[in-house]
């Protein structure tokens, strides 16, 4: 049994495959785009001009997969309730890391370090995702 994350976009699954491949070095393993179906969508399922958005598509960062899609492509994203987590060998790492992924996002809780951690930090990337990345 695996539990995978699936990331909703919103209309920007695009933006944010090319974001995660600069900041974490994400590999896009898998992409279908909603004018790839094999059967027609409905009008419910795809917003008329969201043909070439992403229906579906699956990345990994080391040696996780995630998927994502654009889903309802009505620009509003809204990850609450957690936070993806990305622990890393060493302290350069993490900083490094967690730099990246914080362009254009929100720090919501600086490098440092803690009781479990030599170097801990949360953030809130540009798309709102959350990530707490850490040295283990």
């Amino acid at each position: 049994m695996q539990i995978q994350p699936y990331l909703f976009f919103d209309g920007r699954c695009e933006e944010a495959l090319d974001f995660y491949k600069k900041a974490v070095g994400a590999e896009v393993t898998s992409l279908m785009r909603w004018n790839e179906a094999p059967e027609p969508q409905d009008a419910s399922m795809v917003p008329p001009g969201s043909e070439n958005k992403i229906m579906h598509t699956s990345f990994r960062v080391g040696e996780t997969e995630v998927l994502a899609s654009d889903g309802h492509c009505a620009g509003k994203p809204n990850f609450q309730g957690f936070s993806l987590t990305l622990q890393v060998p060493n302290e350069a790492e993490a900083k490094r890391l967690f730099a990246a992924l914080s362009e254009g996002g929100e720090v919501r809780m600086p490098m440092a370090k803690t009781f479990f951690s030599p170097c801990f930090g949360m953030l809130g990337d540009k798309f709102g995702v959350g990530w707490m990345v850490w040295v283990a």
